[in-house]
């Protein structure tokens, strides 16, 4: 057996050499794509979610449950802050409109940060809901309270209803469950 001659690989040497394949072999789905709107998915979290698709957004936080219509828009730092219709009181039945709301965030690489002011025109007060931490692509953890895995359509703030595009339904289940939902159901 023939042995070579010389030094051996230093530890830093080692790192300099493995860490850029490393790097590359990395999993990096949790990362939503960049882009210029919040990423299409779900956002989950402990007792909260975010499912995005291309024309619409529905939010739960707890018990409660919000639409955003169109695609949310981030400024170079992530940010957003859009309006919107909340039903604050939704679980286990709901009592109650939807009422305007306030949706504002920040996203940094998978973590989303969200916050919502609902004007409860009901009450005749502000409700702050948030802020919430959420990962793109995690199942919601929603604890007793169930998601609207895929809602179908956007309720407005006058209380009409709005379909969901049925082109988008296959983004509305996160990464990983079973679901035969289908299409989404135009009313």
């Amino acid at each position: 057996m023939r042995r070579h001659a010389g030094r051996s690989a230093s530890p830093l040497g080692v790192l300099l050499v493995v860490a850029p394949f490393a790097a590359a072999c990395g999993d990096d789905s949790l990362v939503p794509p960049p882009g210029p709107n919040l990423a299409i998915g779900t956002w989950g979290g402990d007792d909260a979610g975010v499912v995005v698709t291309e024309s619409a957004a529905h939010v739960h936080i707890g018990c409660t449950f919000g639409d955003i219509e169109g695609s949310i828009p981030l400024d170079a730092g992530g940010r957003f802050t859009v309006e919107g219709s909340y039903v604050p009181r939704a679980y286990p039945v709901q009592v109650g409109p939807s009422v305007p709301a306030e949706f504002s965030g920040r996203v940094v690489g998978g973590t989303l940060t969200l916050s919502v002011s609902v004007n409860d025109t009901v009450e005749g007060r502000v409700i702050e809901l948030g802020p919430v931490t959420l990962e793109y692509a995690r199942e919601p953890d929603m604890r007793m309270c169930p998601i609207c895995r895929v809602p179908p359509s956007v309720r407005r703030v006058d209380g009409s209803r709005q379909p969901l595009s049925t082109s988008t339904s296959s983004t509305l289940v996160p990464p990983g469950s079973s679901s035969s939902a289908g299409p989404i159901p135009e009313q």
